[in-house]
């Protein structure tokens, strides 16, 4: 096996005994370019400095004696954080056999999990077969890391034919990078294509995804009962059950539905912080503390920690009355985690919370002018948390700060944040004058863009014209000068650089709203017939 000599492996395992015999094994195999850590923050370390080959790791790294995450934590921060790439190998070594823990391991999906005891042949012939996969897959996932997504997609259409021992996973990464590309609608056809030839779990789920994607909540809610009902470990379909309760506003339902996937799966991390935000939703504080606790207990060795964890835990408990031990919460936050904007901000929002409900406004309100400081040197916050914010300071008649953090919300293209939603908070709140406020102040900053994207258009840059252009979209989404804009940017980028099809779908959208608010208007019937001149020009079906 001398190929395997230019392989290199890292091995996470606190104990030297077992870290020496696969060091043996791994020699067996002709492997030599062996690396350790002897647990996860050494391992993170590690992985953020270079890439390996295969990655070994023991499941248990010492978490029992609470010094520690273990594999199972390691393996959501490292697919969470994107610090191993796709065609890593990832191998869990365990001997546990704890039926919650396997099953949190596997929905995770590690390459492949190995129980001790086992010989050098069993390990050596499970590497093999992960090689052998990993070759078939690679050029497929090399085209994705390059995000060249459309090759991506041609090439594993490709090894659909060549590969036939792979062809359902290729079908299954086909309807993956259709869904990085929002094409739900070429997603929903695979899965449906590869279900009307074998029922398979993913391929159900991946299906209620695109449904729920293209908002067919009820469709999506259906699937999922059917794929539960027919297979109880799914996970991944409570967590896309739950949020589809949430979407008809039954937080209560989404609670009980995560509360099922926590007790078959209790040690997901992700999962765990869903059941606590929800049932904080649903007006159960009880859950809620017991489930932020959990969070704040299994991150606590996690290299990504959040503080916004302890927030969560302390507004669960002060619901509850308990402002003394959510006062512990606060001061194990200021102990346990190093400065920063972030860190700060939270602080400030918790020891807000803590004040509130002791009845101390004046101190409150000193903290809120505190968190709102910090937020403006920060950039890790979740809008979440900056929209609790918000909502704090509309309480304490913070006009200023409440308009000033709601625009780093609606200004950040990843928070998802409408312009509607964003001025309802205030319509909620019975601030409409601040909601005409902050209207007006969203318009003027889309007229600038609008004079950015000329700019970048004159240039020669119609891919960033239309970025730019979309971003006034979304600060002024009813503009009508600003629709005819985007329509005409991006069919303009369509005619140089070729169809791209969430392009023409928002331009067609955009073409129909024009219409909806003034069917007469001079620039609708060109930018209609353009639009299906480009259609026509590149071959695109009605």
């Amino acid at each position: 096996m001398q190929e395997n000599s230019n392989l290199s492996v890292l091995v996470i395992d606190p104990n030297p005994g077992m870290r020496s015999n696969l060091q043996n094994m791994l020699n067996a195999s002709s492997i030599s370019k062996v690396e350790y850590a002897v647990n996860s923050g050494t391992a993170i370390r590690q992985l953020t400095r270079r890439a390996y080959d295969i990655i070994l790791c023991e499941y248990d790294l010492g978490s029992s004696a609470g010094d520690g995450q273990d594999g199972q934590q390691l393996l959501e921060d490292l697919r969470h954080h994107r610090l191993i790439a796709p065609w890593a190998i990832f191998i869990m070594l365990t001997s546990e056999a704890v039926h919650g823990k396997v099953v949190s391991a596997a929905e995770l999906t590690p390459t492949d999990y190995v129980l001790k005891p086992f010989t050098a042949e069993t390990l050596g012939a499970r590497i093999t077969r992960a090689l052998e996969r990993r070759a078939v897959f690679l050029p497929t996932w090399q085209l994705v890391a390059q995000n060249n997504l459309r090759e991506a997609i041609r090439s594993a259409a490709a090894a659909e034919l060549t590969h036939t021992r792979h062809a359902l996973e290729f079908a299954r990464l086909r309807a993956e990078l259709h869904v990085q590309l929002k094409e739900h609608g070429e997603a929903e056809q695979i899965y449906r294509k590869v279900i009307a030839y074998k029922p398979l779990g993913w391929a159900g789920l991946g299906l209620a995804r695109a449904l729920f994607a293209q908002g067919r909540i009820d469709e999506a809610r259906e699937t999922l009962q059917a794929l539960i009902a027919a297979n109880p470990q799914l996970m991944g379909a409570y967590d896309l059950l739950a949020r589809c309760h949430e979407a008809a506003g039954a937080h209560a339902q989404a609670q009980k539905i995560l509360e099922e996937a926590v007790g078959l799966s209790p040690h997901l991390v992700r999962r765990l912080r869903k059941l606590g935000e929800v049932a904080l939703e649903a007006g159960d504080p009880g859950v809620a503390e017991k489930s932020f606790k959990a969070v704040v207990t299994k991150a606590r060795y996690s290299e990504f920690r959040d503080p916004e964890d302890h927030i969560k835990l302390v507004k669960a408990l002060v619901k509850r009355g308990d402002v003394l031990q959510a006062t512990g919460v606060v001061r194990d936050l200021e102990r346990s985690l190093r400065a920063s904007p972030e860190v700060d901000a939270c602080l400030a929002i918790a020891h807000a919370a803590v004040h509130d409900a002791a009845g101390n406004r004046p101190a409150a309100v000193n903290d809120l002018h505190t968190a709102v400081t910090a937020v403006r040197a920060s950039s890790g916050l979740s809008p979440a948390l900056r929209v609790g914010l918000v909502r704090s300071c509309l309480d304490h008649r913070l006009d200023g700060q409440a308009q000033e953090v709601m625009m780093t919300v609606v200004n950040d293209p990843a928070a998802g944040m409408t312009t509607q939603n964003a001025l309802q908070i205030f319509a909620d709140a019975d601030r409409r004058d601040l909601a005409d406020g902050m209207g007006q102040q969203l318009k003027a900053q889309a007229q600038i863009l609008l004079g950015v994207a000329d700019e970048k258009r004159n240039m020669g840059d119609v891919r960033g014209a239309v970025q730019t252009l979309l971003e006034a979209l979304r600060m002024a989404p009813g503009n009508l000068q600003v629709m005819i804009a985007v329509a005409g940017g991006v069919l303009r980028q369509i005619n140089e650089l070729g169809w791209d099809h969430p392009l023409g779908e928002l331009c067609f959208t955009q073409l129909e709203h024009i219409r909806a608010i003034d069917a007469q208007h001079p620039r609708l019937g060109p930018l209609t017939d353009e639009y299906m001149a480009m259609r026509r020009k590149y071959g695109i079906s009605s």
